[in-house]
């Protein structure tokens, strides 16, 4: 993600009542999941594996306008990248523990 021409799209953290509906759903934990253990940008495609672009995208959505994460486009490519210091600045250590739990989950499976 070097190039000169990005598109940062970012929302304020949302209340813990906003951000505990965010992530309730399977498929957005997941998500924030993958983020967290990349610990950086990823290609919004690898942040989903069963469901199509369209639910996927509707995800996104979701985390993004909840101040879970943020949308970076550029070179033509779309990233996804978790707010961690901002969503931990606003509700201290609920993504530690809340991936901390998916993790455990996802490795007991």
């Amino acid at each position: 993600m070097t190039d000169t021409h990005v598109i940062v799209e970012s929302f304020p953290v949302g209340s813990v009542q906003t951000v505990l509906s965010a992530l309730q759903d399977p498929v957005r934990l997941e998500m924030v999941r993958r983020l967290s253990n990349a610990g950086e940008p990823m290609r919004c495609g690898l942040l989903y594996d069963t469901i199509n672009k369209s639910t996927a995208t509707h995800h996104l959505k979701t985390l993004r306008e909840a101040g879970i994460t943020e949308r970076i486009v550029a070179d033509g490519h779309t990233y996804a990248r978790l707010r961690t210091e901002e969503v931990d600045r606003e509700i201290p250590g609920l993504l530690d523990a809340i991936v901390g739990a998916a993790n455990r989950a996802h490795d007991g499976d």
